[in-house]
């Protein structure tokens, strides 16, 4: 991003940087491959892996749904 981006733009306004770094993270999402996903987009291989997911699994709503329960906080007790 520093090399692509920050070094090579000139900012006008904190709303012009806003609009810059968006554009510039949702081409690096969407469309630019990358080697270490196996020449994937990163929005192609994290849709590839949702699929693999089993369905019990699966996020159904728009927040993060965790995968494991929470544990168990174990009863403390004070002794004087």
């Amino acid at each position: 991003m520093r090399d692509e981006l920050l070094n090579e733009t000139l900012f006008h306004s904190l709303a012009h940087a806003r609009v810059e770094i968006a554009a510039w993270v949702e081409d690096y999402n969407r469309e630019r491959p990358h080697s270490s996903l196996g020449y994937a987009t990163p929005a192609a291989f994290a849709a590839e892996l949702d699929k693999q997911w089993p369905a019990s699994l699966r996020p159904t709503g728009s927040a993060t749904q965790p995968i494991a329960s929470t544990a168990l906080m174990r009863k403390t007790t004070t002794r004087l």
